[in-house]
Parts: structure tokens; C-alpha cells; sequence
């Protein structure tokens, strides 16, 4: 039986990390009580993996610590996504504390980095925004199918455990409860990630993210402009050849996905049609963020580091 430190349990995506962990099977969870010692949790339980739940604060600090004592780390803060410490300190207001790990850190989308998260000391776990927008664009933009200067639009509604656990004044039940807002416009801390990963420019890409009066799950729609004349059967063919069958991206055939498709699973479910000239597209990507967007994913990245199958614990 392997063993996995969890530090950050109070939050609701290191509560999702025991539940999932509770029933994984080949991993037993041990919960870390204090950022400071987690060298020594490391040694006295033989970790093998240390979850770091916590902001990217926290994480800055805790992570070389982790490493140091010879665990591997999946860090679901936004702490090592961003590969610019530059970038990093434009868009979350500090200096990045630990820059020299960030050209070891494998960004953790397992459907797109897989190999890489094999081999990773530091996996930076995906955003659960950016998760549903990369999978939804990755493969037209592998297939450099987009016309980036006709812009690319992303509207994305999350629910309000996306905000995090810690009580704040505009989302608590009164504020969130038969309504719904736009927040961080242009200036959301997920979009130089989205950006990182697309290869896209900030001038030519647009990301808004919405509150829904909702405990669980996003739904993101992308507007794109095609660079050539598309039949949706070719669109199917592309986003099927990136995603097969019997993984934790489902591409649909038909009807668009909505949050109870994927509540409390680590599927993400991608739609996707076109206009009738063939170059006007939407894709619609759907996720539970504490699942897909958090500790599922987290999950899947532990199991490739470890040698298990990847979606051990997450059926």
C-alpha cells in the first residue's frame, strides 16, 4: 500500500482529495496538520506523494520542503503553472519565491502531458477554468485550425465552490442564492495559464468567468473562427483522434452536456458543432471543478507517477 500526504484538508478540494483517496484502493491517505513540518511528515510516514491544497502562497513555500525530503509533489495551487516568474508576478501581485523549480514543474493535464507527468518530480495540478478551456480548444489548436486574430471567446460559469472554502462576502448564501455575476473580467489570474497552453496571445483571446448559483461543476462555451471551411463530421474525427474512447474526456456525438452529466466524476464532456459556412465553431466543455478541475485530476496525475492505471480510484 503507497502512501500520500494531503496538506490543505479543511478546503473543500482537500476534502474531495480524502474522499477520493478513501476509496482508491492502492493509496492510503495521511492528512498533514502544519505546513511546517511537512519535511518530517514525509520521513515518518514514507510518502511517497504530497498533495499541497493550499494557496499558492503556502505552496511556494512548502513545496521545495517536500521535495527536499524526497516526496514527489502535486500542487493544486496556481504556484508552478506558470513557466514566466515574470508572468507569474504580473498576474498574482508577488515575486515568485522558488523560480528554480519552475522549469522542472510538468503542467498536469494528463490527456495532453501524460509521459511527462510520469517521470515528474512537481506536477503543477491544471486550474479547473483552464482545464475545461484547454480540452475544449486543444485540438483545434494542435490542428492550428483557429483564426486567433478573429479572436477567441471563452464564457465560463462555475459553481461556488470554486471560490474556495474560506467565507467571503460575495459568496455567501445571500449574494449567490437566485443570482448569477460576472467576476475578475480581464483580469481572472486563470488566463495566463489558458494562454501558456494554447499558445494564443492576450490580445487575441477573451475570458470571462461567471458565478452560478450552484455548490459544484463549470460549463465553458468557446467561440472560435476557423481558418478553413469545417464539416462537423471532421471536427468529430479530429476531437476523437485526441480523445479516445474509454478515457476521462467523452466527445459527444450529440446534445450539449450540462453540470449533472459530470457532478462528482472526473469526466469531462466536450460538444462541439458549427455554423453553415463551416467556420464559425462552438465547443462546449463540462467538468466538475472539485473533481476534473481540483483533486480527481490530481488523483489521475498521482496514479501516472506511481505506476498505476490512471484512472485507478476515479470509477
Amino acid at each position: 500500500m503507497r502512501t500520500a500526504g494531503i496538506l490543505g484538508i479543511s478546503g473543500y478540494s482537500g476534502q474531495e482529495l480524502m474522499r477520493l483517496l478513501g476509496r482508491h484502493g492502492q493509496v492510503r491517505p495521511v492528512a498533514i496538520e502544519k505546513e511546517a513540518a511537512i519535511g518530517g511528515a514525509v520521513r515518518a510516514h514514507s510518502l511517497q506523494v504530497v498533495f499541497l491544497a493550499t494557496p499558492h502562497e503556502v505552496s511556494l513555500q512548502v513545496a521545495p520542503a517536500a521535495l527536499e525530503a524526497g516526496a514527489r509533489v502535486v500542487d493544486l495551487s496556481g504556484a508552478f503553472r506558470l513557466k514566466d516568474p515574470a508572468v507569474f508576478e504580473r498576474w498574482y501581485g508577488m515575486p515568485h519565491t522558488a523560480p528554480h523549480l519552475l522549469g522542472e514543474a510538468v503542467y498536469g493535464l494528463a490527456e495532453l502531458n501524460g509521459e511527462a507527468v510520469r517521470g515528474a518530480r512537481l506536477v503543477a495540478n491544471p486550474g479547473c477554468y483552464p482545464t475545461s478551456v484547454i480540452c475544449g480548444l486543444h485540438p483545434l489548436f494542435c490542428a492550428a485550425a483557429v483564426d486567433t486574430a478573429a479572436g477567441v471567446i471563452c464564457d465560463s460559469k462555475s459553481g461556488v465552490s470554486g471560490a474556495g472554502h474560506r467565507p467571503a462576502a460575495n459568496t455567501h448564501f445571500v449574494e449567490v442564492h437566485e443570482n448569477f455575476k460576472a467576476y475578475a473580467v480581464l483580469r481572472h489570474r486563470h488566463v495566463p495559464e489558458m494562454l501558456q497552453a494554447l499558445g494564443v496571445s492576450l490580445g487575441d483571446f477573451f475570458f470571462t468567468a461567471h458565478l452560478l448559483p450552484v455548490t459544484r461543476g463549470i460549463l465553458s462555451t468557446m467561440y472560435v473562427k476557423l481558418r478553413r471551411a469545417w464539416t462537423r463530421d471532421e471536427l468529430l474525427a479530429l476531437y476523437r483522434g485526441r480523445y479516445p474512447d474509454g478515457g476521462f474526456i467523452r466527445v459527444r456525438e450529440s446534445g450539449a452536456p450540462n453540470l449533472r452529466d459530470v457532478q462528482e466524476t472526473n469526466y469531462c464532456d466536450i460538444y462541439l458543432t458549427v455554423d453553415e459556412s463551416g467556420t464559425r465553431a462552438v465547443v462546449i466543455s463540462c467538468l466538475d471543478n472539485l473533481v476534473k478541475g481540483a483533486a480527481g485530476q490530481a488523483i489521475q496525475n498521482m496514479n501516472l507517477m506511481l505506476g498505476l492505471e490512471m484512472n485507478q480510484g476515479l470509477v
